[in-house]
């Protein structure tokens, strides 16, 4: 099967853009020639590729083609820069990569804005545990996740990890845990979750046994209002060493939660790739245990 290099860029940028209309925008073409082009992919494949949602998403059997089209664009730009000797064309690649939220509130902005190639990124917001499945669908190109494990066609590389620890403010503390954080106390006193994802509050809650305490629940999906919520005593959580602040407590000194983060990223010879995950890992150097 051989593939055109415009059908290729108008699934790319569809997907990338939400709609025929965006990705029409953004290829300088009409709505009408992005639509004839991915049908034209479809008949070629075989297949369906786009959903025709709001926005589009790629089907199961688009993802491969997806991230075929993706690896295309990032190895042209590669070219493009090469024999331009570092000028371009005056369009970076752009680089869609999936980062969990305590991580981008942290420490991986800095790395991304030092990373010297100058691409531009597409940062996708999913729990470490989860943005995996954003490389599988060719969603993004790489990822900062926990999963060790380098999934089909990627390399994983240990990072470092993230310490976290129960905290809350010291009021909350006096009102709430009094006696220490017991059992009773912690089947009570209001928690504060990042979403329906986040474990790391239940890891803490299952250490106080069965049957696990089921205390009032605030979720906060952002991880800056996640520890102005703490701060606030809108309810304890688990607080990485990163963001604390003079506000917090430690309410339990003994409990300690390390995750594992890795990047794990396309087994593509990108120098632009490289370069971004090169920045990466000297971010995180400096910034994880």
């Amino acid at each position: 099967m051989e593939f055109d290099l415009a059908h290729l860029r108008a699934l790319s940028a569809t997907i990338a853009e939400g709609s025929f209309e965006a990705a029409a925008r953004a290829l300088h073409v009409t709505p009408s020639a992005v639509s004839q082009r991915i049908k034209a992919l479809e008949s070629a494949v075989g297949a369906i590729l786009v959903q025709r949602t709001k926005p589009v998403r790629v089907t199961e059997r688009g993802q491969a083609v997806l991230r075929f089209a993706r690896q295309v664009d990032l190895l042209s730009a590669d070219a493009q820069h090469e024999l331009s000797d570092g000028a371009g064309d005056g369009r970076p690649v752009n680089i869609p990569i999936a980062v969990n939220a305590d991580s981008l509130a942290t420490w991986i902005l800095p790395a991304l804005a030092a990373a010297p190639s100058a691409p531009t990124f597409d940062i996708q917001l999913d729990d470490q545990e989860h943005t995996t499945a954003l490389l599988r669908s060719g969603a993004v190109m790489a990822a900062v996740t926990a999963v060790a494990q380098p999934i089909q066609g990627c390399t994983s590389t240990l990072l470092g990890t993230m310490r976290y620890r129960p905290r809350c403010s010291t009021h909350f503390a006096a009102t709430w845990f009094g006696e220490g954080a017991t059992r009773s106390a912690l089947d009570r006193a209001p928690v504060v979750v990042f979403d329906r994802k986040d474990d790391l509050q239940d890891s803490y809650l299952r250490r106080a046994g069965r049957p696990l305490p089921s205390p009032p629940r605030h979720f906060v999906p952002s991880s800056t209002d996640f520890v102005r919520a703490v701060e606030l005593g809108l309810g304890w959580g688990n607080v990485p060493d990163l963001q604390d602040t003079p506000e917090l407590v430690a309410f339990d000194l003994e409990a300690v939660f390390d995750v594992p983060l890795y990047w794990q990223q396309w087994q593509l010879r990108s120098a632009t790739l490289d370069s971004v995950a090169s920045a990466v890992r000297a971010a995180a150097a400096l910034h994880l245990r």
